[in-house]
Order: structure tokens, then C-alpha cells, then sequence
């Protein structure tokens, strides 16, 4: 009669005695767990090639950085140690004696002024003249789309057009003032851009109007983000429509509105262009900014090294208030983010 050898079943196991040996459920599961259906066992990119595709792509840009910016900046705080016209070598160093200057000249000082003056104004102006007219082309109405257009063409229209336009306009004797004639109003007339006293508020008048249209296109942007949702439901427990986009639609647009600040005062800062083509910093520089009184006592006077002085000077007043703009303001839409925790 054939000798018949039990075979193991599923939960046995075959010792080398011949003995069988019951495999229990926790042996089994201490086993390599089985890979779910679906899932590939493709394996990981290697480190090395994650690396190179990340170097690819960010060379290019790092390279642009460090040849237009830090490149720029390291010369120019190089040629503010000396007294250079810009044609022979520099070889007359003279420190920090360009700073020393810069910083102890009237005209210097009140250009700062300016710039801070135009960023307090832009804000207190373009923030809530921005953020009604977003509101209000945000709900339904006829002829919407034709008023967001006519709102951000003068963003669009290059700087030197839009100044030599309002330049035209604000003449004595211009368009300006024959409409404040035509209505009766020919008493209000002024010199525009010739009076100290006015000049920087008419160069304010301007500089709204060209930039409120990034503002308005800003805050429309965030409020597509808005759920409609909470407006519905502000309305339903009895809220105004005051009430809804004081309480609900502004604080969401919380970190558009901080962001369009910080776009706000770094061009505040910068300012030039428009400056430069309507008065050129004048009358007796009652509209001087940093940028124009760099050109017009550095570059006109070709005094290049105190020139590169007073650039080095307004890089390092950017990037502080930039740097505490950041720290005070914008950390708060991301102080509150969850920390993303390291799985081991």
C-alpha cells in the first residue's frame, strides 16, 4: 500500500524533522506585509536625480538674480567708497565720506520724507477707493466687464505716456483748469505742478489714478476666492449687506490686502518715472524722491560715486522696511499655518 506523506496545509509550516509546525496569525502577520491592489512597487526616485531636477530649473533663475541684483549691488556699494566721475579710475578713496554727505544733505533727508509720505497717502487713498470699487464691480450689474477695463488700461499705459499726458494737462492755462472754468469753479485753479505747496499732492492725484486699477484687479481676484456661502448665511441670520462685507468679505480678504500693501510701499519707494517726467523732483524739491535725487546728483552732476552712495543707501531702507513689513505684517498669514510634522 502506498505510503501517503500529509501535505502542510495553508496555516502549517514543514520542519526540517518532518513535523509539522502551526504557523499562527501573529507569525504571519510579523510577515512582509502584502502590497495593496493598485498600488505600484516602482522604486523611488534617487536622491541624486531629485537633486539635478531641482538644480536645473532653479540655475537659471539664481543666475539672473545673482547677474541684475547682487552683482549691481556689490559694485555700486564698491564705487561708493570713492570720489568717481565715472570716466577715469578710481583711485581717489574717500570711505564712507559719500554717506556721511548724503545723509547730512537737507534734500536727501526730505526725499525720504517723500517716499514715506507717498506711502502713507497711497494706502490711506488707494486701500479703500480700491477695495469700494472692487465691492461694487463684484456684484451683478450691466456693463461690469466694460468698467473693469476702463479701470486698469492707465495701469497698463506705460509711465512715460501717462506723464507726459497729465504734464499737458496740468499746464496754466490747460485743460485742467478751462474745466474748472467751465463749471464756475475758476477759482480753484492752480499751478499745479509749479507750486511747492501743491506739487506733491497733484504728483499723488497722478500716481492714484495710474495705480488704483492693480489694487481694484487685486481685491477682485481675492474676492472670487470668498465663499458665497458665508455671505448667505450672514444674510439669513439678519446681517446687513454693510455688515456681511465688514465682518465677513474684508477680513477674508486679509492677506490680498497685505500683500497689495507690501506691492504698495516697495514702488513708493522706488518711485521715479512718473516723478522724474512731471516735475523732476521740483519746484525747489518739494517732490524729490531718493530715486530722482539720485539721478539728478549723481548722474547729471557725474558724480558717480556719490551717486552709488545714495543707491546703496535707498537698497538698504527697502530691504528694512521690506524685512520688518514682513516680520509685523505679512507673518501673520503664516504664523497660524500647521507645522508639518516629520514622519520617521
Amino acid at each position: 500500500m502506498a505510503d501517503v506523506t500529509a501535505r502542510p496545509g495553508p496555516g502549517t509550516d514543514a520542519a526540517p524533522d518532518g513535523t509539522r509546525r502551526t504557523t499562527s496569525t501573529a507569525d504571519r502577520a510579523s510577515g512582509p506585509a502584502a502590497v495593496p491592489a493598485g498600488r505600484s512597487r516602482r522604486p523611488l526616485a534617487p536622491r541624486w536625480r531629485t537633486r539635478l531636477e531641482i538644480a536645473f530649473f532653479v540655475t537659471p533663475a539664481l543666475a539672473l538674480l545673482v547677474l541684475f541684483v547682487v552683482v549691481p549691488v556689490v559694485q555700486a556699494g564698491h564705487y561708493s567708497l570713492y570720489k568717481w566721475n565715472g570716466l577715469g579710475p578710481m583711485d581717489d578713496f574717500v570711505g564712507l565720506a559719500n554717506y556721511v554727505k548724503a545723509l547730512g544733505d537737507d534734500v536727501f533727508t526730505g526725499a525720504l520724507r517723500h517716499n514715506l509720505t507717498i506711502i502713507v497717502l497711497s494706502i490711506v487713498i488707494q486701500l479703500p477707493l480700491g477695495l469700494a470699487i472692487a465691492l461694487l464691480l463684484n456684484r451683478e450689474m450691466r456693463g461690469r466687464s466694460a468698467l473693469r477695463v476702463i479701470i486698469f488700461v492707465p495701469y497698463v499705459l506705460a509711465e512715460v505716456v501717462a506723464g507726459v499726458v497729465w504734464f499737458m494737462l496740468l499746464q496754466p492755462g490747460g485743460v485742467v483748469d478751462s474745466m474748472f472754468e467751465a463749471v464756475g469753479l475758476g477759482n480753484l485753479t492752480q499751478l499745479w505742478l509749479g507750486d511747492p505747496d501743491v506739487a506733491l499732492y497733484t504728483v499723488m492725484f497722478v500716481l492714484t489714478w495710474k495705480y488704483l486699477g492693480l489694487a481694484v484687479i487685486l481685491f477682485l481676484a481675492g474676492l472670487q476666492g470668498v465663499p458665497p456661502d458665508l455671505h448667505e448665511a450672514a444674510q439669513i441670520d439678519g446681517a446687513s449687506w454693510w455688515q456681511v462685507q465688514r465682518k465677513v468679505t474684508v477680513p477674508l480678504l486679509g492677506p490680498t490686502i497685505r500683500t497689495w500693501g507690501f506691492l504698495s510701499m516697495i514702488g513708493s519707494l522706488q518711485l521715479f518715472d512718473m516723478v522724474w517726467i512731471l516735475t523732476k523732483g521740483g519746484p525747489a524739491d518739494s517732490t524729490m524722491t531718493m530715486a530722482t535725487y539720485l539721478i539728478s546728483r549723481g548722474t547729471e552732476r557725474s558724480q558717480y560715486g556719490y551717486g552709488s552712495a545714495v543707491a546703496v543707501l535707498l537698497f538698504v531702507f527697502s530691504l528694512v522696511l521690506a524685512l520688518l513689513y514682513q516680520r509685523l505684517i505679512l507673518r501673520r498669514d503664516t504664523h497660524d499655518a500647521p507645522s508639518r510634522k516629520k514622519v520617521k
